[in-house]
Parts: structure tokens; sequence; C-alpha cells
């Protein structure tokens, strides 16, 4: 059985949130410049031009590219045959969350009670901890930083069958459309499609650590992603939600076998920040 110091895992996962929060990532990046090439109009252009000078003071300066730190979203993938020493998965994670908002100077968002209290926990734990059992000995942790603004924006729907792929492309858009300039488009949307309930949201989460170029490898939904991506830039809510056709960056779906009365959609918007990392031991 394999072995591995929390301490290594508190480190690690401290040291990638910081880098996620001053560096764009290259993926975004590329695509901003991308999306550059083809937009239309003026504001929209001169507002792609000053994210992306943006990120470079960011990574130049070392600072946040964005004032909203985030809640901190993890996905691992625990091997059967590996054992965490000095203290439990989580914890460790945790530790890690609250070493590296401390050490880069990251903003504090997270409040212990959602309903009455709603006092900052001061070191933006507990972070929100999927942890999935695979077979071997390796620890493969993917870390995001998913802002409110974009999170809050977020919507979930249960279709029925009938609605089918038309009924999808329609509500994706209507959630877009509402949500205008609030999760600080152009965006990478996650959208996860079947399941459960619950189990769409996951997916829809899990949707955005793709890169926004990344296709689909059934080449159908491949299709669809990009169908849905041409739907959403038709919109015009353009970059910062001040018009033009750069609304959105990516489509990326993770769909689930699910019930014959049920066709359950989560729709996960993402700014153009989204922050995430992969680190594996």
């Amino acid at each position: 059985m394999r072995e591995i110091d929390s301490k290594r895992i508190i480190d690690a996962v401290a040291e990638k949130l910081i880098e996620i929060n001053v560096n764009l990532d290259s993926s975004i990046c590329n695509a901003l410049k991308s999306s550059l090439e083809k937009e239309e109009s003026p504001l929209g252009e001169d507002l792609l031009k000053q994210i992306l000078e943006n990120s470079e003071i960011a990574a130049k300066e070392k600072l946040p590219i964005c004032q909203d730190t985030g809640v901190v979203v993890v996905f691992v993938e625990a091997g059967e045959d590996l054992r965490i020493k000095g203290m439990d998965l989580k914890e460790a994670i945790n530790a890690g969350v609250a070493k590296g908002y401390e050490e880069g100077y990251l903003r504090k968002s997270m409040v212990s009670d959602p309903i009455f209290k709603r006092i900052n926990t001061g070191d933006n734990t507990p972070a929100i901890i999927h942890i999935d059992l695979v077979q071997g000995e390796k620890l493969k942790i993917e870390i995001a930083a998913k802002g409110g603004g974009s999170e809050n924006m977020s919507q979930l729907k249960m279709l029925k069958p009938a609605d089918g792929p038309q009924g999808i492309i329609d509500f994706i858009c209507q959630v877009v459309k509402e949500a205008g300039p609030n999760p600080c488009p152009p965006l990478v949307i996650g959208v996860g499609i079947g399941g459960t309930m619950e189990k769409a949201a996951l997916l829809s989460k899990k949707a955005l650590f793709f890169p926004p170029d990344y296709r689909n490898t059934d080449p159908e939904l491949a299709r669809f992603e990009e169908q849905i991506l041409s739907e959403v830039n038709k919109l015009g809510v353009g970059p910062l939600g001040l018009g033009g056709r750069t609304t959105a960056l990516g489509v990326n779906i993770l769909t689930y076998p699910c019930h014959i009365a049920s066709l359950p959609v989560a729709v996960n918007l993402n700014c153009h920040a989204a922050r995430h990392g992969h680190i594996e031991f």
C-alpha cells in the first residue's frame, strides 16, 4: 500500500490555488484571442482586449485575476491502495485551502451558516469536495475556484423527454439570456444531462474542468456542443453583457443514463476567469 504524507497534499493544494487565481489558463487566453478576431462589436472587441490585458497584469504583479476568488470545488480520484498519513484526505484539502488563501492574500468568501448568522469562516473553508474511489494507488485532485456571480446564475430544470435536443438548447439559451452581465461573460458553460436532479448538477460542474475548445469524444455530442455554442453566441449578450457575438467561449457536456420519464438538465455558468487546475501524486 502506498502512503502519502498529508503535508504534501496541503502544500500542493495551497500552491495550486494561488497559481490558478493569479494566472489565467492558457486555453482561456487562446479562446479569448480567437474570439477577438471574430468579434464584430467595437465595444466587445475593446472589452476582450481589456480582459486579456488584465490577465497579463495579474500574472506579472502576482495579483488575483478577479476580486472574487471563489468557493473551492474539488473532484478527487483516490486509489483504494493509498493511505494518507497525518490526517484524513478532506482535512488535508481544507488545510491546503486555508493555507493558500492566507498566503496568497486571496479573498475569503465562505460563511458557516447559509441561512441566519452568515459569519465568514475566515479561511475560505470548507471546500466542496467530491471523492471517487478508484483502483490503484494514485491520487488525482481537480481543483477550481468558482466565483459567486457565475454560480448564482446557474440553473437546473427537469425537462420532459419529449422536449428533446431543441428543448435542451432552448433552456440553455434561456439561462444565459436571463443571466445577462451577471456571470461576467464571455462564459464557459458546463452542461450536465441525465441521471437524477443531483447527478445532473454534479455533471455540469465537472464539465467546467474541460478547456473551452475541448470537444466530446462522442461525435454526436460534439456536434451538439458546437450547435449550442453557436446559438448562445447569437443571443448578443457579448463580453461583460454589453453586446457582441462573444457571449461564450465554449460549451462542454457530460451525460449519464436516466429514468425513462426523466430528462434532467443542469447548466453551470463560469465566468471567463475559469480558474481550475490539476494535481497528481
